[in-house]
């Protein structure tokens, strides 16, 4: 990230924070305002519980078709005229700081949360660009994958459909993305239960092996739903029903279904903008309708 923005752009008549996301804008780097709690502003009430589908795709960064400050981090957006608009400057005189979303700038995040993080990350991973936080750093790559929380004790790994806090240009010499951050996002198998703790939500599962589909077939078939919610561009509650249902149609009872399994459909929802109370009915209201 370099920083070198149109002089017009930086008058000092606008906000400290604003200047700053400019002059990231200018360089490639979508970027949004973040209110108290670090977190997005939430949806306008033409969004709000995601009625509008969002974006198309949630993929690309950018703002909403409205005129707010919507949908977290694909409100993100270069575009000058977007950030200096009336509804975004009255976000910006809210904000506490200027959030950006690494994966429209073609980068990764290592969110490293403590000096354990960071010194796991000295000895285990590639040096590259440094950017100090308030209790660890963030480790930045030249190259975008999937984000992932939790990929070990202290670390996240911030991507696509993601957003960081931008606190400064950092140090050291940004390095390609290696194999050894990407691999931090591939999970283990975890072991078939009947209730899986990371949502709460009762699965309605057996236990055991799939005794009829492979587990390629099982990947397959998760991979899918979770492009089905993702693309979706209307109607997302319902979408989100639908794909539980065909989830749980074919793997409801015969024990593949993990707690990771489950977890990455909950998560698929929740970047479209549904609640994790949506989220947990949905997937009753399918275990309903199969008698699971």
């Amino acid at each position: 990230m370099t920083h070198d923005a149109p002089p017009a752009l930086l008058s000092p008549a606008l906000p400290e924070l604003l200047r700053t996301a400019l002059t990231l804008a200018a360089t490639g780097v979508p970027v949004l305002p973040l209110r108290r709690g670090k977190v997005p502003f939430g949806n306008c009430r033409t969004c709000a519980h995601n009625a509008c589908g969002g974006r198309p795709n949630m993929k690309t960064p950018g703002p909403c078709r409205c005129l707010g400050v919507c949908h977290a981090w694909a409100a993100a957006t270069t575009e000058a005229a977007v950030l200096t608009s009336p509804a975004w400057m009255a976000a910006w005189r809210r904000a506490v700081c200027v959030g950006y979303h690494p994966g429209g700038a073609g980068l990764t995040v290592v969110d490293l949360d403590d000096a354990a993080a960071v010194a796991w990350a000295r000895a285990a991973l590639p040096a590259t660009r440094v950017v100090p936080t308030t209790r660890g750093e963030h480790w930045i790559y030249q190259g975008a994958m999937g984000s992932s929380n939790a990929v070990r004790p202290g670390a996240d790994i911030k991507s696509a459909m993601s957003y960081a806090r931008y606190l400064g240009p950092g140090s050291g010499t940004m390095t390609a993305l290696p194999d050894a951050v990407r691999a931090l996002a591939v999970k283990e198998p975890a072991t078939a239960r009947s209730t899986p703790q990371a949502v709460a939500v009762p699965a309605g599962v057996a236990g055991g092996e799939c005794p009829h589909r492979t587990p390629v077939y099982l990947e397959r078939g998760i991979a899918m739903a979770e492009q089905r919610i993702t693309e979706a561009r209307s109607a997302v509650h319902a979408t989100v029903y639908r794909t539980f249902l065909a989830v749980l149609s074919t793997h409801g009872r015969c024990g593949c279904l993990t707690d990771t399994h489950i977890t990455r459909l909950f998560t698929a929802a929740r970047a479209k903008g549904e609640s994790p109370r949506h989220c947990a009915d949905a997937w009753t209201n399918a275990r309903t309708k199969l008698g699971l």
